[in-house]
């Protein structure tokens, strides 16, 4: 771990942090033991690949807004093809489907970190009173934008108070 030098000293630039050196015993008190036996609940999963492998690899960020007339759902989506990703709304829930293929890897390719991920997602998002003819959906830069009017059934109404 780098860390700046003193501000007081005369150097500049960045010094490698040490690691504290312990001067106690080595007699295990009941803090260090207990934090041992808390680790070893870990140790045998330590070298299982990350969430992505029990679960859905990934998901798309997304922005949901709502204002008079509807919502705006906002999707980051970049390396999908439009022609891979399908949009439904059915009773009231937004559904956002897609694909991101694998990319071809080479043989005798070493990587170093592997971070994007491929696969199938999924986003579902409750909207109850949306207009389930009206919806728009467009791509532009990796992002999915879809404009979902409320339908006007549902729209606040006052209601007059006789009396």
């Amino acid at each position: 771990m780098l860390a700046p030098i003193n501000a007081g000293s005369n150097q500049g630039g960045l010094i490698m942090a040490l690691p504290r050196k312990r001067t106690r015993s080595n007699q295990p008190t009941t803090g260090n033991a207990l934090r041992h036996l808390m680790s070893l609940a870990d140790w045998p999963f330590e070298e299982l690949p990350d969430e992505a492998f029990f679960g859905e690899a990934w998901a798309p960020a997304v922005d949901l807004k709502e204002n008079k007339k509807g919502y705006v759902v906002q999707a980051d989506i970049p390396g999908v093809d439009p022609n891979d990703i399908d949009v439904t709304l059915e009773k009231g829930v937004l559904t956002i489907r897609g694909n991101r293929k694998e990319e071809h890897r080479d043989e005798g390719d070493d990587f170093h970190r592997v971070e994007r991920f491929s696969g199938s997602f999924s986003r579902q998002f409750s909207l109850p009173d949306a207009d389930e003819d009206g919806v728009e959906a467009r791509m532009k830069d990796g992002v999915l934008e879809i404009h979902v009017p409320k339908s006007e059934k549902a729209a606040a109404r006052k209601i007059e108070i006789k009396g």
